[in-house]
């Protein structure tokens, strides 16, 4: 698989650098942290302990703020968001910032919606140290019509990377573009991830745990943007070694989980 990195010399997987990253994630086995959707909990966890992190589901407000000053790492998703949810998330949230603690923004399906909309803009205001979505949702967050279908992005991904770039710049935040092509992107540095694989589109929870692996990342890479670069090199990686060996989407679920307990070994 390669990275392509616009001006600047390509990487590929694997690369030393990204693999120094996967083995000191494994090393350190990060607590990360997940206020996540309902549809992908178990999925998130299991795909966090077959790449050697630790995951921990603590979503009640009474006690999700105080978890963060145990975690490594903080994710919050807005998939299947309540009103109780978004008080968790908030709480979460602003005390990561208060605590140093890097967190994920994984902004499903903002702009479809108004009430998400509006929470999601909150969390932005929070700033998060990534924020994850694809090219609708990252359009709808830097103020253009995104074209959301539900979860789904109606948009390429390379249509929406001026809007990533802008959102990087505006916010102070590490931006992971999810699309056909995966870009990472700071606001001046920009990296291309060509990779993955069509069944992963068919299996519930994939696009979600790509936020949970660059939550995983971040306490071990050199920066947030070293962790969202390692996090969808590795994710598409693994992605195309198990839909080699799948029949279907259910073996490829299975295999993908597999292959990230063994890639880089």
């Amino acid at each position: 698989m390669t990275l392509t990195v616009p001006g600047m010399e390509s990487l590929s997987w694997p690369n030393s650098s990204l693999l120094a990253d996967l083995a000191s994630l494994r090393s350190r086995s990060p607590l990360v942290h997940c206020i996540t959707n309902a549809v992908v909990t178990n999925f998130t966890a299991n795909v966090l302990l077959a790449v050697g992190a630790a995951p921990a589901m603590v979503v009640s407000v009474e006690e999700a703020a105080e978890f963060v000053r145990i975690a490594d790492a903080l994710l919050v998703n807005v998939g299947t968001i309540t009103a109780p949810d978004a008080d968790a998330m908030l709480a979460a949230a602003a005390e990561a910032g208060r605590t140093g603690t890097p967190w994920v923004l994984d902004s499903v399906a903002a702009g479809v919606i108004a009430y998400r909309t509006s929470v999601v803009q909150k969390l932005v205001g929070l700033r998060p140290t990534v924020i994850r979505g694809n090219a609708s949702e990252i359009l709808a967050l830097n103020g253009l019509s995104g074209g959301g279908r539900g979860v789904d992005s109606t948009v390429a991904s390379s249509d929406a990377l001026p809007a990533a770039v802008g959102l990087a710049r505006s916010t102070g935040a590490v931006v992971a573009l999810s699309g056909q092509v995966d870009y990472v992107t700071d606001g001046e540095r920009t990296v291309a991830v060509e990779g993955g694989h069509e069944l992963m589109s068919r299996v519930t929870g994939m696009g979600c745990t790509l936020g949970a692996l660059i939550a995983a990342f971040l306490p071990v890479s050199a920066g947030p943007f070293e962790a969202a670069v390692a996090a969808s090199a590795l994710f598409g990686a693994a992605g195309v070694d198990a839909a080699g060996e799948a029949g279907g989407p259910g073996s490829f679920a299975v295999g993908f989980l597999d292959r990230l307990s063994t890639i880089g070994r």
